[in-house]
């Protein structure tokens, strides 16, 4: 397994992206909160230990100086597995970390409590929908697309 990287900007038709990249998207420093990161691929063993499962996250970041209430604000894979944010806000300029496994609820981080990885290392996509269902952002790995984003992260 890789340490987290960076991707500056993926290419069209790319085949491969690192098992950690950060989001850089034109229009994106305009976005008040989106995914800036995911690590799909968690270093070390995938033995579903509860310190592998932590290791799998994705990052949410909130770009303005304002607070933002993420209550009733959900993040998805592909295979509609959903995580739903609960009396949780987010402060301006900050981001929170969800990661996959159990853990204690912070400001900087949150935990799914599941004891199974979320995110597939192959190809999947982070879709992050506000209280209303709408849909806020999304980050795409392993897919074969031409044109359009690519916003590589994932287990």
């Amino acid at each position: 397994m890789t340490a987290v990287a960076a991707v500056a900007v993926a290419a069209v038709g790319a085949v491969a992206l690192p098992a950690s990249a950060a989001d850089h998207h034109p229009g994106r420093d305009r976005a008040a909160v989106f995914i800036s990161e995911v690590q799909y691929d968690s270093p070390g063993r995938d033995n579903r230990s509860n310190r592998s499962l932590n290791r799998e996250w994705v990052e949410i970041t909130n770009s303005t100086r304002r607070v933002v209430n993420l209550d009733g604000w959900t993040l998805e894979d592909e295979d509609g597995h959903s995580y739903t944010f609960d009396h949780f806000r987010l402060e301006g300029r900050s981001t929170v970390r969800v990661h996959t496994g159990v853990g204690r609820d912070s400001r900087t981080d949150v935990f799914q409590d599941r004891r199974n990885y979320v995110w597939d290392n192959r190809s999947d996509t982070a879709t992050l929908r506000n209280d209303h269902g709408r849909f806020v952002d999304d980050a795409s790995w392993g897919h074969h697309r031409h044109g359009g984003d690519h916003r590589g992260h994932r287990h």
